[in-house]
């Protein structure tokens, strides 16, 4: 009887190491990414969900070796800032901060754990990292900058005879402040002006292009979050006064723009999302520079066009990425 409890407590005794080496391994080998955006909009949820399709393409499966927590910000800055903080004080392995205010407030939050900011226009204007070359510090990330050049080229090809272009805008948003900078000096080269119209608050936006109306020739609409968050009153102004909107924003062209030249969010978040595995595998963020995307897509929508008083050449419709009718 002695000895078949030796035996049984040495049985017990080996699975009982046997398990808590397996607990162990599961513990070191599941990886912790949180993810928070300044507001839900088409854009910012494509880059989202192509961060996971990289992480899934990868190899990490939520709730087996990856753990994965997002949250909204739902416009709020004040609330951005607290889902930060929660955030760091999990202490994930890699922080997501999709679009400028989100991204800010980790980078405000934390010097240690390792930040990856997309779908941020300038992050040395935000303050994001010091250069564009790799920062020495925690901080990385993927960029949706356009080559502003490229934009005004759309713009004169649509509206040929454009001398004014409005731009409706959050100024409490960096990105936002540094396409309104760079537009104040590019547009004069090509002979245009810049007209603009805050909208510090999505609310704010049907007024903001409203004042636009009968004083510019085109409405332009860069990635600003208040701006694509409301763009369907954004829209109707423009069909309503005939004011042709064209935006940066290729899911804006679906929501009633005439036409944009821009990334493909669900893309540009799958190349953000190989730089969180890259981090995840134990490189540095310190030692990736900060990338920007060249897939560029040109959307048009035609049944816009025809609201908007807009009349498109064959020429740009053969070029077109995609073509909603």
């Amino acid at each position: 009887m002695l000895k078949l409890t030796k035996t049984t407590a040495l049985t017990l005794s080996a699975l009982a190491l046997a398990m808590g080496a397996q607990v162990a391994l599961a513990k070191d080998t599941v990886k912790s990414v949180a993810v928070t955006a300044i507001v839900e909009h088409p854009a910012l949820d494509a880059t989202r969900d192509g961060v996971l399709d990289a992480l899934k393409e990868a190899g990490y499966t939520e709730g087996q070796n990856l753990k994965w927590q997002y949250q909204s910000a739902q416009g709020n800055t004040g609330t951005a800032a607290q889902i930060a903080r929660k955030f760091i004080g999990d202490r994930p392995d890699v922080l997501v901060g999709i679009a400028t205010p989100t991204a800010q407030a980790l980078v405000a939050g934390t010097k240690q754990i390792p930040v990856v900011f997309t779908a941020v226009t300038d992050p040395v204007q935000a303050q994001l990292t010091p250069s564009w070359d790799a920062s020495g510090s925690n901080v990385t990330g993927v960029s949706d900058l356009l080559e502003l050049d490229k934009q005004v080229e759309l713009i004169k090809e649509i509206i040929p005879d454009a001398k004014k272009v409005g731009m409706v805008y959050n100024p409490g948003e960096a990105n936002s402040v540094a396409v309104v900078e760079a537009f104040k000096k590019l547009l004069p080269n090509h002979g245009l002006q810049l007209v603009e119209a805050a909208a510090p608050r999505t609310v704010d936006v049907r007024n903001a292009a409203l004042s636009l109306a009968g004083k510019v020739d085109v409405i332009y609409t860069n990635t600003d979050n208040n701006v694509v968050s409301a763009y369907e009153a954004l829209a109707k102004v423009g069909n309503d006064t005939q004011t042709p909107l064209i935006a940066s924003d290729t899911d804006s062209v679906k929501r009633g723009a005439v036409a944009a030249l821009g990334v493909d969010y669900r893309q540009l978040g799958q190349q953000t999302g190989r730089i969180v595995v890259r981090i995840l595998n134990g490189e540095q963020p310190g030692d990736i520079a900060p990338q920007t995307s060249d897939n560029l897509q040109l959307f048009i929508n035609l049944s816009a066009a025809e609201k908007q008083g807009v009349r498109l050449s064959e020429a740009l419709l053969q070029r077109a990425t995609v073509i909603i009718r």
